[in-house]
């Protein structure tokens, strides 16, 4: 069965459900389509997080300043989407410790950015370790950043309410729908689903996540650009723990030019403890199990040679920070010693069930560096979302927001209307908070 579409959304995840949130709103008379290969929305990377919602002091304002502005403006819409949708939200607050000097300096510095990225005094404190030590007696380190504003949700739960307000706008959902081909004919996008099935597009847009970069290389797009997969597994606490700490509790980074993040101490929406993640490389954005990686390992291992991936893979540094990483998934006890330098209290072998892992796609450019922020390439017919990373979901509405006003004044689609109420925010009023 053949269908046209006017704009074509590629990616079910909770950002392209949250782009076509947007646009159903935005316009009612075009027919616009979510294509998912996942038999539903938020299967892979969206539903397989932490569920915080981020406060923005671990991101650098010149570097990641769109990230920052949307984490920011992101936590107030999903706290009132959730109490709408009747969707769990707590403001439960995050405290990043430091365990050394060096530490305290980069703790020192999340302060500073979190209050250029919009924290107030009362949003984010430093204190040392025996002020911490009143709050959280568990808790050992030498300084700890303690961040107020900071939550926790669902963020599977959250996407699918997302999916059913696009699809009361008229929204339609192609699921189980993999992408097998995409061309461009008589001036229209020809895409194939599970090589068989042929749809249309006029315009498109590719919020495909940890497929993205590979969908842009099918239309010749952000061909200097490649990326890299790393899997985050987690290991679940017993219900003893549960009383541990108040809040979730981070660490200082040991590698902070890498996108790698040490073990956290979660406490999920639901009071439930996990330690993780750790940031295994994979060869798939769908490497949760070995067959799966076995089968792409030659695929991948060639793009990245023949890319500025391959200068990331000679880098001591790097290789000693992926040794690591493989270490820990291993051996239990070593990814669970990081965080018991923080809560002595742990006992790796009370800890015995696995959390469900979930994969983070980076990008690498063309000199072997990896990207900070996101990467927006497009064309007259075609919109590219790349390297959309950690705080990704909790900007998602407001990132997607400005997504749909920016193809607009580019000319690359055309809204109704600019100043419309979508849902419970008017769009001008979120353009307007995230203006550069």
């Amino acid at each position: 069965m053949t269908r046209d579409f006017d704009i074509v959304i590629i990616g079910g995840g909770i950002l392209g459900s949250s782009i076509s949130y947007f646009l159903g709103f935005l316009n009612k008379t075009k027919k616009i389509a979510v294509i998912e290969q996942a038999h539903s929305v938020a299967f892979h990377t969206s539903g397989r997080n932490t569920g915080k919602v981020h406060a923005p002091y671990l991101y650098n304002p010149e570097k990641k300043k769109m990230f920052a502005k949307a984490a920011f403006h992101g936590y107030e819409m999903w706290e009132e989407y959730s109490k709408i949708k009747n969707i769990p939200f707590k403001k439960d607050g995050v405290i990043e410790v430091s365990l050394d000097e060096r530490g305290t300096k980069v703790l020192e510095k999340y302060l500073k950015w979190g209050k250029q990225n919009g924290l107030q005094d009362n949003d984010i404190k430093l204190m040392d370790k025996n002020e911490l030590k009143k709050i959280e007696p568990e808790i050992k380190c030498e300084s700890a950043l303690y961040v107020y504003r900071d939550g926790s949700t669902d963020y599977s739960r959250l996407t699918h309410e997302v999916m059913q307000d696009s699809k009361d706008n008229g929204v339609n959902f192609l699921l189980d729908s993999k992408v097998s081909s995409i061309k461009k004919i008589d001036g229209k996008w020809k895409i194939t689903l599970n090589n068989k099935q042929e749809i249309f597009a006029e315009f498109v847009i590719n919020a495909a996540g940890g497929e993205a970069i590979d969908i842009a290389h099918k239309i010749g797009v952000a061909e200097k650009f490649t990326d890299v997969h790393f899997r985050g597994e987690y290991w679940r606490a017993p219900k003893e723990y549960n009383n541990l700490t108040k809040t979730s509790v981070y660490s200082v980074p040991e590698y902070t030019d890498y996108p790698f993040l040490d073990p956290h101490w979660i406490i999920r929406v639901d009071g439930n403890c996990e330690i993780g993640p750790n940031a295994v490389p994979v060869f798939s954005p769908y490497g949760y199990n070995k067959k799966e990686n076995i089968k792409e390992f030659i695929p991948k291992m060639l793009e990245m040679i023949n890319s500025g991936a391959i200068k990331a893979i000679f880098d001591k540094q790097f290789q000693e920070l992926a040794i690591n990483e493989i270490q820990s998934s291993m051996s239990k006890s070593k990814m669970i010693n990081r965080v018991k330098r923080f809560l002595p209290k742990i006992d790796p072998e009370k800890i015995r069930e696995k959390g469900t892992a979930g994969i983070r796609s980076s990008v690498i450019d063309d000199k072997g560096q990896f990207v900070p922020d996101a990467i927006l390439e497009g064309d007259s017919m075609s919109f590219h979302i790349l390297n959309y990373n950690s705080p990704g979901a909790t900007g998602a509405l407001p990132f997607s927001a400005y997504v749909v006003n920016y193809l607009s004044k580019k000319g690359m689609i055309e809204n109704e209307s600019s100043d419309m109420q979508c849902g419970f925010w008017k769009f001008s009023e979120i353009v307007e908070k995230l203006a550069l």
